[in-house]
């Protein structure tokens, strides 16, 4: 049975140069006027839905369905200029994993990222990545990681009923990463590209661990054999 592959974007495919949050807060001057941007939000291995739920939140915004729309669209649009504007990078070993991973067919190779949808897109395509994933699933619905590993394996399981938990793979920077994984039953690759350390993602117990993809046969071993 072909194994899946489902990764996180920022921090394990790619770091953005913080080209998310300086567009969300680019959008709360723009669409809130908020000016103060002094503010506590933890990020990391969140979805983009209680991340903005929490913006809300702290500067005292009612979070309408309709204003939550606006303040998104607003995002999508600035979100573009602030990826062009530099400082991101595609993450050590990463074009040449994925290209090992989809050499024959990207079929079984997606996104599940708590990025939004489009500049879930928006991110990969800019790097050059997007051609390697078939599919994803995003953080446009769910506050909750584990309910998004929850929607991947309905969606998965949809198009191949006979799909067991063990043959999927959850690669990801974060402890949320690991959480989700674990709540469908998936294997998981922890890499310690973003801002947890290797000794923080191992205190999780994800089923391997590496410092980053740069030893892509030893990676791709693992991804392939466990």
């Amino acid at each position: 049975m072909s194994t899946t592959y489902l990764f996180d974007i920022d921090g394990t495919l790619l770091s953005s140069g913080r080209a998310g949050q300086k567009a969300m807060e680019e959008a709360l001057r723009v669409e809130l006027g908020v000016e103060n941007l002094d503010y506590e939000i933890p990020t990391a291995g969140r979805t983009d839905r209680a991340i903005i739920t929490d913006l809300f939140r702290w500067h005292d915004v009612e979070l309408t369905e309709t204003r939550f729309q606006q303040f998104r669209d607003c995002y999508f649009s600035l979100l573009p200029n602030h990826l062009q504007a530099g400082g991101g990078m595609v993450l050590p070993g990463v074009t040449e994993l994925l290209a090992k991973i989809t050499a024959e067919s990207n079929e079984f190779t997606g996104l599940m990222t708590g990025n939004f949808q489009t500049s879930g897109w928006l991110k990969v395509r800019h790097f050059a990545l997007d051609h390697h994933f078939s599919f994803g699933v995003f953080g446009d619905v769910h506050v909750d990681r584990d309910d998004l590993a929850r929607l991947a394996w309905s969606e998965l399981i949809a198009k191949r009923p006979e799909l067991e938990p063990n043959h999927i793979w959850v690669i990801g920077d974060t402890p949320a990463d690991v959480q989700c994984a674990r709540a469908i039953g998936a294997r998981v690759l922890a890499v310690a590209t973003g801002r947890y350390s290797r000794e923080e993602l191992e205190a999780t117990n994800p089923d391997a661990t590496v410092d980053d993809f740069q030893r892509t046969d030893d990676v791709l071993d693992i991804l392939l054999h466990g």
